[in-house]
This record gives structure tokens, C-alpha cells and sequence, in this order.
């Protein structure tokens, strides 16, 4: 199947009452790991990348590499820019065809947000979907993130999210990049969010969050949790276990098949958090 818009993503969710997750890929292991796990689900899914995640191979190698790996995969899955804290990062990841694009101004004052926003949705046009952030997620992602945190305002989501004309808002409600061991959802602060936005809502952090609040997300009218650093970590735990058991390992190629098959794992239990009344059936 070809790479759909991140609306269809989006319109599938919010219709089924599901929870897409949002996988980031560097290279072909972990592209390959996420894609796995997401035939044996069948849940429709965000690949996302990062321009920090781009920094060997760029936009286009991510976009031919997970394009092509489709071609075998029935469940449809969008292409989504990750944290582009620029206007020329959404235009790079436009140039390279990816189906979903964020923009992050959210360390800029407000007007400069919903400004930088309204652009990248003009940049994107109408068949792109739109990620953009209010308030700011603390914690470290590819060692940058903001100097502070800033829960989202409520009071602040309804003209945000007409002024930029945004279709999914990123939101800080006490989310945290990276492993946070205090990392905690504030479900009144995410009810009032949601009450208050007329477009889907976006937790990143989701690595670091108790499994116990995946659950509920769904009911808050989420429909993108964004995983990271699980993917990262076990990509590196199995080389990392393969030299400890032999410092002579010489075979790439299995330490690698063996990577995909950690990764996989990781997204595949994921997604079912995410979906657990969906998936039990699976």
C-alpha cells in the first residue's frame, strides 16, 4: 500500500476510536521492526522522523526506504515529520513526499507560534496533515528540548488552533521526552484541553509514561502518541548484549535481524497498550 495522508490517519482514529501510534525511524532496522508489528495489529500508524534522525541519511533515504517497505503492508501508514522546529525543515520534508509534517514553534512567544503555524499549513496545503505545539514538552529528545517546561493553557487552544489551522495539537500535560521517572499524565488538565480544542490531541513522551495511562487516552480525543527513545534503546541493547556475550561477534547481518525482531516487539506492545479493547482480538 502506498503511504496515505496523516487525514487518513487521523479520520480512521478518531472514527474507530483508536490510537495511532508514532514510530521514529532512523534506519532500515528500526523501519523494518515498526512495520512488522504494525501488519500483525493491523492499527493504522504514524513513521515519523526527526531532522536530528535525518542527520546520516536525510529525508528522501527515510521516505524511499519506508515507502518501499509498504509496498507489502495492507495497513495504511502515514510519513510524518517529527519536532520540525522550522519553515525550511517542513519544506524539506515536503520536497522528500512525506504524507504528515509538525511544526514546533512552541519555545516562541504566542503570536510567533500561531504565525510560524499558519504558515506551515499554507506551505503544506490541503492533502498534508498538520501537527503543531502549545506549550512546551520538556525533557530531551536527540539531546535538544526546550530550557522549560510549559504546561498547555486551555483558555489559550480554541484561537491557537483556528489561527494556525493546525489538525492535530501537540499537547504538554505533564508529558516528558525521553525516560522521566515522574513523567505523569494530568488527566484534568488534558480534560480541559480537549474540551476546549476542536481538533484531535497529540501526547509525545511516550516512552516515559506510566503503561497503566494508555488506556484512557482515547476517551481524551488523543489520537497520536509519539515513541522514541523504546525503539532506540532496544536497537542498542542488542548489539550491546551481542558484543557482551562475545566480544568477537562478527556477524552483522544476525545482530542486525535480531534488532529488528527487539524493535518489533517493542511497537507491537505499543500499539496494543494503546488499543488494548481493539487489539485483544487480534
Amino acid at each position: 500500500m502506498p503511504l496515505v495522508s496523516g487525514h487518513d490517519i487521523i479520520r480512521e482514529c478518531t472514527t474507530r476510536g483508536l490510537v495511532a501510534g508514532a514510530f521514529n525511524t532512523t534506519n532500515i532496522e528500526t523501519t523494518m521492526g515498526i512495520i512488522a508489528a504494525v501488519e500483525r495489529t493491523g492499527i493504522p500508524t504514524f513513521i515519523q522522523c526527526a531532522p536530528t534522525n535525518a542527520a546520516l541519511s536525510g529525508f528522501e533515504y527515510i521516505h524511499d526506504m519506508v515507502s518501499r517497505r509498504l509496498e507489502t503492508c495492507d495497513v495504511p501508514v502515514a510519513l510524518h515529520l517529527d519536532h520540525g522546529k522550522n519553515l525550511q525543515a517542513v519544506e524539506d520534508a515536503l520536497a522528500a513526499r512525506f504524507t504528515s509534517v509538525m511544526i514546533d514553534a512552541s519555545e516562541e512567544p504566542y503570536e510567533e507560534n500561531v504565525a510560524t503555524s499558519a504558515e506551515a499549513r499554507r506551505m503544506a496545503g490541503p492533502d498534508i496533515a498538520v501537527e503543531a505545539e502549545l506549550g512546551s514538552i520538556g525533557g530531551k529528545e536527540d539531546e535538544m528540548g526546550p530550557d522549560e517546561a510549559t504546561g498547555t493553557d486551555p483558555s489559550q487552544v480554541g484561537d491557537f488552533v483556528a489561527r494556525s489551522g493546525c489538525d492535530m495539537l501537540a499537547v504538554s500535560v505533564g508529558n516528558v521526552h525521553g525516560y522521566a521517572p515522574d513523567a505523569r499524565i494530568d488527566f484534568d488538565l488534558l480534560d480541559r484541553v480537549r474540551n476546549a480544542s476542536p481538533v484531535p490531541l497529540v501526547i509525545h513522551g511516550g516512552s516515559g509514561l506510566p503503561v497503566e495511562q494508555f488506556a484512557r487516552l482515547h476517551e481524551y480525543g488523543v489520537v497520536k502518541v509519539n515513541i522514541a527513545s523504546d525503539l532506540r534503546n532496544a536497537m542498542i541493547r542488542t548489539f550491546g548484549e551481542a558484543f557482551a556475550a562475545n566480544p568477537n561477534e562478527n556477524s552483522l547481518i544476525r545482530v542486525s535481524k535480531d534488532s529488528v525482531s527487539s524493535i518489533a516487539e517493542v511497537v507491537e506492545r505499543r500499539i496494543r497498550q494503546f488499543n488494548p479493547s481493539i487489539t485483544a482480538t487480534i
